[in-house]
């Protein structure tokens, strides 16, 4: 098992930036890879943004490419996404997830899931 806790959520203007965190615990964390996910009132969720077990490798959504950055640092067992540019769409719960995988993983194989933080982007 592998428990994962996000923070860093808040309201922030559009324009701002924010940076969420994802605490994991349980299983070796060097050994999965991990996921941003958002979803916004009356949406689905949504992919945002990917990261190798090793970091090496990094995969985004479209729509925040360039203006979102995901890392890791292993010996903190946490992964991050910095935000920047926020606009309003970006408004949504943001999840964190865990794949057993070394590359950027399919989405059908992240397994754990955190309880997500509330990103709101005022205009």
């Amino acid at each position: 098992q592998v428990q994962l806790v996000e923070s860093g959520g808040g309201l922030v203007q559009a324009g701002g930036s924010l940076r969420l965190s994802c605490a994991a615990s349980g299983r070796t964390f060097s050994n999965y890879a991990m996921g941003w996910f958002r979803q916004a009132p009356g949406k689905e969720r949504e992919f945002v943004a990917a990261i190798s077990w090793s970091g090496g490798s990094t995969y985004y959504a479209d729509s925040v490419k360039g203006r979102f950055t995901i890392s890791r640092d292993n010996a903190k067992n946490t992964v991050y996404l910095q935000m920047n540019s926020l606009k309003p769409e970006d408004t949504a719960v943001y999840y964190c997830a865990a794949a057993p995988s070394a590359t950027i993983p399919r989405l059908y194989e992240y397994d754990y899931w955190g309880q997500g933080t509330q990103v709101t982007v005022s205009s």
